[in-house]
């Protein structure tokens, strides 16, 4: 099974336009789609989740219409928000128990195994019998998964789900992500470059509600090959390097300016060369982008 968008398109009143054209094609296992904030990934998800309505377009999970059939589509959807609310006075299992039924699962002894094995699954079987409220920030994301795995869906969307967990949890998150992602088609929207990198075979990046690159990650980072380079430099020549060169990124490396800059050609000899890797690719799609739109201006 496969998820087809063709020509998707969203405008928000006051003319803001999210989505231009949207065309991806999304086979099972992990896509990831990268952007920054405002790019248009979270308005995508939503229309695929059936939450907004796209003003053009087409969307198809198969041979299912996801824009007309839209509780066709719920029955075999698996949801996960970038920010989703849990009853703080509930247990995990309770919670999930209740999602279940509503989930049509209407069998007891199926509903109780099919809880069991999500819990167990996503490591919270031992907390199963705590309330909600007092769990960690990637047991509520280990939660949300077990939710959104509920009547086997053959589609899951997960919105910036690392956002906010700290290391040893967001490795956890990320190994089931990519255990989901074996069986069926998992779409990863977020800003983080490295979870991408880590768990998606496929991946798009989007800017201005437009996709910019569409392909394997491994491709992408393979065209950069000996076209970045990096320089140290003082604070007070940062303009004129911007200026002068693509500059993919700056940062502090022991409290001195690093700038990592996209060239074909070494821009001089102070400059040394490094690997490519998917965060250049990234924000060269980024900084090409951006300059178009300037020059059109």
């Amino acid at each position: 099974m496969q998820l087809t968008i063709e020509n998707l398109s969203k405008t928000y009143p006051g003319g803001i336009q999210a989505l231009k054209d949207i065309n991806l094609t999304i086979y099972q296992g992990m896509f990831g789609l990268v952007g920054p904030n405002g790019a248009g990934k979270s308005t995508l998800m939503r229309i695929l989740a059936t939450l907004q309505e796209a003003d053009q377009g087409k969307v198809l999970l198969g041979d299912l219409d996801v824009l007309s059939e839209k509780q066709r589509l719920r029955s075999m959807l698996g949801y996960l928000p970038q920010e989703f609310g849990l009853y703080p006075r509930i247990s995990a299992e309770s919670l999930l128990n209740h999602l279940a039924r509503l989930k049509g699962i209407a069998n007891g002894s199926e509903r109780k195994q099919v809880v069991s094995s999500l819990l167990q699954k996503t490591n919270l079987w031992r907390h199963r019998n705590k309330y909600l409220g007092g769990f960690s920030g990637g047991m509520k994301q280990r939660f949300g998964i077990a939710q959104a795995l509920l009547a086997n869906p053959k589609l899951i969307i997960v919105d910036e789900p690392t956002a906010g967990l700290d290391p040893t949890e967001r490795n956890r998150f990320l190994n089931l992500l990519s255990e989901i992602g074996e069986k069926t088609i998992v779409i990863l929207s977020t800003h983080i470059v490295e979870d991408v990198r880590e768990l998606c075979s496929q991946m798009a990046v989007i800017n201005n509600g437009r996709v910019l690159y569409r392909g394997r990650p491994d491709d992408a980072i393979k065209r950069l090959t000996g076209q970045i380079w990096k320089k140290r430099v003082n604070k007070y020549e940062l303009p004129q390097y911007r200026e002068e060169f693509l500059v993919l990124s700056e940062r502090l490396v022991g409290g001195i300016p690093e700038i990592h800059v996209l060239s074909e050609i070494r821009p001089n000899e102070s400059f040394e060369s490094i690997p490519a890797n998917l965060e250049h690719v990234y924000f060269s799609h980024i900084a090409m982008d951006t300059g178009r739109r300037e020059l059109a201006a």
